[in-house]
């Protein structure tokens, strides 16, 4: 196993309490702050200054772009799944945590490269096996794919989506699934687990196959091959890394971070960090692209 080098540096400053869902569009990094329900774009152009586009008066968990409709976005936000506008109104397509037997909010989501939006949840005192991961088809349909998780994180794709990974962080486990090809998972395996420290969190699959995964608490970014070896280890000058975004051209991972628990001097948590890496990845993949 190799450790990475190359120091982590500030790419665009901010004081985040929940960091989350980063993600590369349009040339920009489209990320969240979860609990303060607001999405945040920050463009590369030098500045790097974090603009807020929309607040919710819900959680806000991740978002993906809707093909076609600059400016609106699916979101994992509050209990469900919305269509956003460019003005944060939400047009809700379903709600499924807002009965649970305990209190629920959605989490990480992407979409894979069939347009399908997925995105997990997470219940707000750890309960185990409350959380349970969603996919909403391009029809805005929503279907319970995965349950009796507790903190579901990720999701990533292989670029044909034949396999998921998703990570249940409080069980510091991240998991892989073959799907057909509709999306309805054929098989389930443990791809991964965290021992030293720390849960995984955002992920992402870079172009030769290798799974990126932010490990909060424990101020990592790990890399695994495809065979589940662990092959790269990434330190970073922060506790709590929260996502990865690999941007398409120019060897650049960006990571979001949180400063949500942390007491005293939070030092640069709640930025978002850059390191210089060899790898790409695909732009965000858009909802309902065909």
């Amino acid at each position: 196993m190799n450790r990475h080098e190359s120091p982590a540096d500030i790419w665009a400053d901010g004081d985040h309490e929940l960091g989350e869902g980063a993600r590369w569009v349009d040339g920009r990094l489209i990320y969240v702050d979860i609990l303060a329900g607001r999405l945040l774009e920050v463009s590369d152009d030098g500045r790097r200054t974090p603009r807020e586009l929309l607040r919710l008066d819900v959680p806000l968990g991740a978002v993906a772009p809707v093909y076609g409709r600059p400016g609106h976005w699916i979101a994992a936000a509050g209990t469900g799944i919305a269509l956003l506008t460019p003005d944060g109104r939400p047009e809700w397509l379903a709600r499924p945590e807002e009965h649970s037997p305990v209190p629920t909010r959605m989490n990480d989501g992407v979409c894979d490269p069939h347009g399908r939006f997925w995105a997990g949840s997470m219940p707000y005192d750890g309960t185990l096996g409350a959380g349970s991961l969603y996919r909403t088809d391009p029809d805005g349909s929503v279907h319970r794919v995965l349950d009796g998780m507790t903190i579901v994180n990720g999701p990533a794709f292989t670029a044909d989506a034949d396999l998921l990974y998703v990570a249940d962080s409080a069980a510091g486990v991240i998991h892989r699934c073959t799907l057909d090809k509709d999306g309805n998972p054929t098989g389930r395996e443990e791809f991964a687990r965290v021992t030293a420290g720390g849960s995984p969190d955002g992920m992402t699959v870079d172009d030769t196959g290798r799974l990126w995964v932010a490990v909060w608490g424990h101020g990592v970014v790990h890399r695994y091959r495809p065979d589940g070896t662990l092959d790269a280890t990434i330190p970073l000058p922060t506790p709590q890394p929260t996502s990865v975004c690999l941007v398409p051209e120019g060897g650049r991972l960006l990571i979001t971070t949180a400063r949500h628990g942390l007491t005293g001097s939070t030092g640069v948590a709640g930025a978002v960090l850059a390191v210089t890496v060899d790898a790409t990845a695909p732009a965000a993949r858009a909802f309902g692209a065909p």
